[in-house]
C-alpha cells in the first residue's frame, strides 16, 4: 500500500472515531437530560404534594380568618394585679414567674398566664358552666408541651376562648376545628416574644393543677 493509501485509510479511520465519539457523546446528552428531567418532575411532584398536604391539612383545622390579633411588646414584668383590657388577657405586662403549662381545673392568676403566652403557649379558657364532657374534649386536644387549659374567671366573649401572645379566637364548641388549626399555628409560632422559654419550672396555684 502505498503511503497515499496509507494516510488516506488513517485519515477515514480517525473520521470514523470521531463520528462514534460524537454520538456517544449525544447519547450521553440525551440520558443527563432525561435523568435532570426526571429529577425535576419527582422535586416538583413532591413540592406539590406538600402543598396540597398543607392546604388540607388547614382546612381540615378550619379557617383561622376570625383571629383577632393585637399588638403588645413582651419582657415588661411588674408585681401585683394587672387591668387587662382583654378578657381574658393575650398579653402585656405580666408576673416575673410564667405558669406551669398543664391543665386547671380551677381559674388561674392572669399574670403568671400572659407570661407564659409569652413563652410560647397556648391557653384555652372556659365558662366554668361547660359541660364536662366538653372539658375532656378540649383536654384530649391539646399537645404535651406548651398549653394551658383552665377555667375562667370574669367576663368572656364566648363559651371558650383560645389565646396566643397577641392573638385570639372565641369558639362556642369544644367540636370546633379552628381549636386545632389555632394550637398548630400559634403554639411556639413566630408571634413568640420567646419561643422556646421554658412552660416548666413557674408557679403552680395550689390544689388547681389536673396534669
Amino acid at each position: 500500500m502505498s503511503s497515499k493509501q496509507q494516510k488516506s485509510a488513517r485519515e477515514a479511520k480517525l473520521a470514523q472515531a470521531r463520528k462514534e465519539a460524537q454520538a456517544s457523546e449525544r447519547k450521553r446528552a440525551l440520558l443527563l437530560a432525561g435523568a435532570s428531567g426526571l429529577v425535576v418532575l419527582f422535586i416538583a411532584g413532591a413540592v406539590g404534594w406538600a402543598i396540597l398536604s398543607e392546604r388540607e391539612e388547614r382546612a381540615a383545622s378550619g379557617d383561622l380568618s376570625a383571629v383577632k390579633t393585637f399588638d403588645y411588646t413582651g419582657g415588661n414584668h411588674v408585681e401585683g394585679k394587672i387591668d387587662y383590657k382583654e378578657s381574658p388577657p393575650v398579653g402585656g405586662e405580666h408576673n416575673a414567674v410564667w405558669l406551669n403549662c398543664g391543665t386547671y381545673d380551677e381559674p388561674v392568676p392572669n399574670e403568671h398566664a400572659v407570661h407564659s403566652l409569652e413563652h410560647g403557649a397556648v391557653w384555652i379558657t372556659y365558662d366554668p358552666e361547660l359541660p364536662e364532657a366538653d372539658v375532656d374534649k378540649l383536654d384530649d386536644a391539646l399537645p404535651d408541651t406548651y398549653t394551658l387549659l383552665s377555667p375562667y374567671e370574669g367576663d368572656m366573649p364566648s363559651k371558650i376562648v383560645i389565646s396566643a401572645w397577641g392573638h385570639q379566637l372565641e369558639v362556642d364548641s369544644a367540636d370546633d376545628p379552628r381549636i386545632d388549626g389555632f394550637i398548630k399555628e400559634y403554639r411556639q409560632g413566630p408571634q413568640t416574644p420567646e419561643p422556646g422559654a421554658a412552660c416548666t419550672g413557674g408557679v403552680t396555684p395550689e390544689t388547681s393543677l389536673v396534669k
